[in-house]
């Protein structure tokens, strides 16, 4: 269905399919339940008309303060039937930062998903919002001085996907309905994904991840989706052993929170009977828990390469292939990639380190009314310049090592953060890790690492150092190291790096 909406993908399973289960669900009781295509229909119906009687319009915005459940699932396809546009803010956010995505999105009106989070309905209160048509959520009155966009712009784009602020303010993406189903189309495939297929749905639909590769994926395979609100590693065992699970997919940090939790009840191997396909992305992979999930789940683990401003994955590891590295794979249909110097935009040849650049059908046409922003990181020709690090093999496989902003200058040396915690990552008692640069009086940098260590495990200070000795250079060797019990992350499982300094200042080893 190529330039499809989104809605457009449901309701050609609603047409055919009314009375098959879309949803697996865990009910009040904590016991299984369902939903057919025909009952999230129903749901979707109910809030496109509210949303019309609201005067809601197309190129109008609607806030949604979710976490995930049928009614947020509903929301984002009665805005695709009107013609507004989702904006969905993870309900685990501060009260200053919905505030502030709320004001930055000129919302017509807000929702909020009382009905599974806590979190949102205290947020509702704030709004003075009331009760909604459909159950399981509130809503704030119409704003009638919310200004619609118009033309080609206010046609096109599906949703706002909020930047998760890793390194600044964040912003307004703009992803279109053309890029989010056009790569559904290219996900879904990548993992050959269809009807029998049951898509572990924990990861925020706030969030490109769980938006495009989990929902639109699906929506097009006509796979089912087990929806969950929020990831707990004892229910995702038992989601995994009882429930069906075809596709487990997440950051790295899921993974490591899994294994971390298996090994406190001294679980090698988990039971998930109809497991095959197994994906982590949104952050870097080390080869170390790379190494440990492929070992307890006994399948490859896939990895790709994607960003919110690309409406997707741009590079994706194929499906029956076990690498034995961390790359994030080759190039996907309708996206292009190169690696420049980032200092003069040139072209740099296989093998050679530099920026990310994409283009593409997925590409965003811009930040939400931040032109400065926007042009601040396109390029002539159409290019993204995205400020990751990477490197591309010769046979097109991709390679991503950190972000431009992230990298330390040591002694006149570049230390890429990634490469330290891979190292890091590596020791035994070191479950995962986090590696930062901080000024230095004379201009320079010391890198700073912080760990978590693995369940039971003591950190042995001598026996650490040793290691780093034999696979460091010295300037890449942290000064100091701080084992701190967990890493502050934003909803979607990154690390904020920028605030372990603030947090944890890091004075002693």
């Amino acid at each position: 269905m190529a330039g499809a909406r989104i809605h457009e993908l449901f309701d050609g399973w609603l047409r055919r399919s009314p009375h098959r289960v879309f949803l697996h669900l865990r009910g009040a009781d904590g016991e299984p339940a369902t939903m057919t295509y025909a009952q999230v229909g129903a749901l979707a119906d109910a809030l496109e008309a509210e949303l019309r009687a609201d005067g809601v319009r197309p190129g109008d915005r609607v806030l949604v303060v979710a976490e995930n459940c049928p009614q947020h699932l509903a929301l984002i396809l009665a805005c695709s039937r009107v013609g507004a546009w989702s904006c969905g803010v993870n309900a685990r956010m501060a009260p200053g930062e919905v505030a502030a995505f709320s004001a930055k999105a000129d919302a017509r009106v807000h929702y909020f998903t009382s009905g599974v989070s806590r979190a949102a309905t205290a947020h509702a209160h704030r709004f003075e919002a009331r009760a909604s048509a459909v159950e399981g959520l509130l809503r704030s009155a119409p704003r009638p001085q919310a200004v619609a966009e118009t033309g080609p712009l206010g046609e096109s784009v599906a949703a706002i996907i909020f930047t998760s602020g890793t390194t600044g303010a964040p912003k307004g993406v703009l992803m279109t309905h053309e890029g989010v189903t056009h790569f559904g189309r290219v996900s879904s495939a990548s993992r050959d994904l269809g009807e029998d297929d049951r898509s572990y749905a924990y990861l925020p639909m706030t969030h490109i991840f769980g938006l495009g590769t989990v929902l639109v994926a699906s929506l097009y395979a006509g796979a089912t989706l087990v929806m969950r609100a929020a990831f707990d590693p004892a229910d995702t065992l038992d989601d995994l052993a009882r429930h069906g699970v075809t596709q487990l997919q997440g950051p790295p940090t899921l993974f490591a929170r899994l294994l971390a939790h298996m090994e406190q009840i001294g679980l090698a191997h988990p039971p998930a009977p109809h497991l095959r396909y197994v994906y982590t992305g949104a952050g870097p992979l080390d080869m170390a828990l790379k190494q440990r999930v492929e070992a307890a789940f006994g399948k490859p683990l896939h990895h790709g390469y994607g960003l919110s401003e690309y409406a997707g994955s741009v590079h994706l590891t194929r499906r029956d292939e076990w690498r034995q590295d961390t790359s994030a794979g080759y190039r996907v249909e309708g996206a292009e990639l190169k690696i420049v110097d980032p200092a003069t935009g040139h072209d740099l040849p296989a093998g050679e380190r530099g920026e990310i650049w994409m283009r593409g059908i997925g590409l965003m046409p811009g930040y939400f009314r931040d032109p400065e922003a926007t042009a601040a990181v396109i390029r002539e020709g159409g290019w993204y310049a995205s400020g990751d690090l990477g490197e591309l093999h010769a046979d097109g496989a991709l390679f991503v090592v950190g972000r431009l902003k992230e990298m330390i200058i040591r002694s006149g040396f570049n230390v890429y953060p990634a490469e330290v915690e891979a190292v890091l990552n590596a020791f035994p008692a070191i479950a995962r890790s986090a590696v930062v640069g901080r000024a230095e009086a004379d201009g320079n940098e010391e890198v700073v690492a912080y760990v978590e260590l693995r369940h039971g495990a003591a950190l042995d200070a001598t026996a650490l150092q040793a290691h780093l000795k034999e696979h460091l250079a010295p300037y890449k060797r942290p000064a100091v190291i701080r084992t701190i019990k967990e890493f502050p992350m934003t909803g979607s499982g990154k690390v904020l790096k920028r605030k372990l300094l603030e947090l944890h200042p890091a004075g002693a080893a």
